[in-house]
């Protein structure tokens, strides 16, 4: 672990915290950028008010240098899973509206990364009674109350040994959807399955 006297210097000190974070991230199976960084913060003696912590970018780039470094083809190939996995599911749930996120579709996904899938159907209960309809067995989650764009529901479970979260949003949310986050429909993650590629947006 690195020193106080070695982390004096602001800049230093964001790149440590983001390097930790990451890696945490990569090892961890930590998916929560906030969570992750205020962990690294802590383990490294720093309170959050000492210094700014990282921005999610500057974490995601230090995920993907880790990941190339020591996880290079095992990540590839565990991404390509999940997206597999993401197309089977939302053509499973095509009439819920099916958007992928996170990991699997940026390309960040680790070891232990669930594919996260946004449903926005007319009610959640249509989701649960469709999951009972075909008996497929989940696990359901209460989401984070009070959390900004929090879900209604979380459905998790897994699906060929791949674990999969379902956040279950209104109907309308669809369209007043954070910006800041980046999804795909069906369409465009077939698209990257077939290319082995990383989305472009």
């Amino acid at each position: 672990m690195p020193s106080r006297a070695n982390l004096s210097r602001p800049g230093t000190l964001r790149r440590e915290i983001a390097a930790l974070a990451a890696r945490m991230m990569a090892e961890d199976g930590i998916s929560d950028f906030g969570f992750a960084k205020r962990k690294a913060a802590r383990q490294l003696g720093v309170s959050e008010t000492e210094a700014s912590l990282p921005n999610n970018a500057e974490i995601e780039a230090e995920l993907r240098a880790w990941q190339a470094l020591y996880q290079d083809e095992e990540q590839a190939e565990r991404v390509h899973e999940m997206r597999r996995t993401a197309v089977e599911v939302m053509r499973l749930l095509d009439e819920f509206r099916p958007y992928l996120t996170g990991g699997a579709l940026d390309g960040t996904a680790g070891r232990y990364t669930e594919v996260e899938i946004e449903l926005y159907p007319e009610s959640t209960k249509e989701v649960e009674i469709f999951f009972l309809n075909e008996n497929l067995a989940y696990e359901h989650r209460e989401p984070r109350r009070g959390a900004p764009n929090a879900p209604e529901a979380i459905l998790v479970f897994d699906w060929d040994h791949v674990p999969v979260r379902l956040s279950l949003y209104d109907a309308n949310a669809e369209r007043s959807a954070r910006r800041s986050d980046v999804r795909a429909r069906l369409p465009a993650v077939e698209a990257m399955l077939r290319a082995g590629e990383p989305p472009a947006e």
